[in-house]
């Protein structure tokens, strides 16, 4: 890294948003509708993934494609039966404001469909301090493809080099990887410390709270590993 930092890149589901648990919940429930006996540990551990990916992941490249597309149709449908029970996480607000209060900017990267996006972005109730968004129409390939990485920078006008990404699932830490960018990661989508650090997370906090009263330290470490690794 030779710039300072001057953005920072969020996924949203499980890193600002308690909304892991109800995917994997809508996710088992559409695969049972079709017949699948997915057990939810796996499913859990996909979320993060776009819907252009996790079938392929979860049911096998090779599998019977015919109902993919309804598969997808009843997880939308039954995650948005839960968008009332959305929360955010601890600090996450507070956490985007102390960000921009600094100058940095605010650009959330994730895999959520916009009608999906839209509902996160109603709990985050954060506009103001959000410079850019980013979703899965915005991109060929979702994460741990960096399309969407890659269209965050575009339209925000910053350059990998200046960045940090924070987020909760490896798909994130693979993502940011693939354009050199650190990652920060949090526990708060149920993965543990040693995971995310295993799949190349530079450093990794509880949840947005304790991401926000360790942010010097966190963006110190990321950065050093970043040049570490160069």
């Amino acid at each position: 890294m030779t710039k300072p930092v001057t953005g920072v890149l969020f996924d949203v589901d499980g890193t600002l948003i308690d909304s892991v648990y109800l995917h994997t919940t809508a996710w088992w429930q559409a695969f049972r509708q079709y017949g699948h006996d997915v057990g939810s540990a796996r499913i859990h551990r996909a979320i993060g993934m776009g819907s252009d990916k996790i079938l392929d992941h979860l049911l096998g490249e090779d599998h019977d494609t015919s109902d993919d597309d309804a598969l997808r149709a009843a997880h939308a449908s039954l995650y948005a039966t839960s968008w009332t029970a959305l929360r955010r996480l601890p600090g996450a607000r507070t956490l985007l404001r102390t960000c921009a209060d600094r100058g940095l900017r605010n650009v959330l990267a994730t895999s959520a469909s916009k009608p999906e996006l839209d509902a996160l972005l109603r709990c985050l109730d954060a506009d103001p301090v959000i410079d850019t968004v980013t979703s899965a129409d915005d991109a060929g390939e979702s994460k741990p493809a960096p399309d969407i990485v890659e269209v965050a920078l575009r339209r925000s006008g910053l350059s990998a080099e200046e960045v940090v990404f924070v987020g909760d699932s490896v798909w994130d830490v693979k993502a940011a990887g693939a354009l050199s960018i650190p990652c920060i990661g949090l526990t708060s989508g149920g993965l543990c410390a040693a995971e995310l650090l295993d799949h190349g997370a530079a450093t990794v906090y509880a949840d947005p709270r304790d991401l926000l009263e360790h942010l010097d330290e966190a963006l110190t470490t990321a950065f050093r590993v970043a040049l570490t690794s160069a």
